[in-house]
């Protein structure tokens, strides 16, 4: 072999050496987690087709985002979940390999449904007002419990906290049928003040936090394409998003930051 050659198949060899080390055998798959309540499980988008007990849907965010990256998913979020349930009952798949987290968390503990549902009968008015105060002074201790929770089990991974959108666009119709328009003005109040507290505790872990209002804004209840279901017979799925408002609203506030 001339020495030409000998000196080409080194640079050859050294080529591949360095080729190996830059890039893996095997591409790994990204890991992602997706905890939280009805909102991340997806009540209200139809058939339950993951998890009965649960009520996971394939139609619900975190199996689109999943669909459209090819990311392995650990879909945990359960329907009901208050912040003690998503503690004790879905953090287990989270480790330093995680690479994404997403979570919505807190509305259970308020009884934000139920609360609402109740002002078809009631004036709530007051009660929401309450929840407000609830929500400034409760809230941020319970989200603490649960962020520094996630912080501690993937503390490599990049965590998105997703709001709740605002409900209602001040008009009334059969979807927020016994509602009036002082008591929506309330509700969308006390998501406003579930945003800024959520915000704020996410940014206190350095946490992703995206806001459902925007996204939902213009597809509120009683709107010409909404993307939230009004008082439902199935009382778990009122006032919660139906499919488009899934993948239309939920599923891009996700993808803004997954690519």
């Amino acid at each position: 072999m001339s020495r030409i050659t000998r000196r080409l198949a080194a640079a050859v060899s050294i080529s591949a050496a360095a080729l190996a080390v830059a890039l893996p055998s095997a591409a790994q798959a990204v890991d992602y987690t997706a905890l939280g309540d009805s909102f991340s499980s997806g009540v209200g988008a139809g058939s339950y087709d993951l998890s009965s007990s649960c009520s996971r849907t394939s139609n619900a965010y975190p199996a689109k985002v999943a669909a459209a990256t090819g990311f392995s998913l650990s879909f945990t979020a359960c329907s009901g979940a208050t912040t003690t349930d998503v503690i004790a009952n879905q953090l287990g798949p989270l480790d330093s390999s995680t690479d994404y987290v997403t979570v919505t968390a807190g509305g259970n503990d308020a009884g934000f449904t139920s609360l609402i549902a109740n002002c078809t009968i009631l004036n709530c008015v007051s009660s929401v007002n309450a929840k407000i105060t609830w929500t400034t002074t409760t809230l941020p201790g319970l989200l603490n419990n649960l962020y520094s929770q996630i912080a501690a089990e993937a503390p490599n991974a990049t965590v998105i906290v997703l709001g709740y959108p605002r409900l209602f666009n001040g008009t009334t119709c059969s979807s927020a049928f016994g509602i009036s328009t002082s008591e929506m003005a309330a509700a969308n109040d006390l998501v406003d003040a579930f945003d800024t507290v959520t915000a704020a505790r996410a940014a206190a872990y350095g946490f992703t936090y995206k806001s459902a209002v925007s996204q939902f804004t213009g597809h509120a209840l009683c709107s010409s394409s909404p993307w939230l279901n009004g008082l439902s017979w199935t009382l778990s799925n009122s006032y919660h998003p139906n499919a488009a408002g899934q993948s239309s609203g939920y599923t891009p506030l996700v993808r803004s930051i997954t690519g």
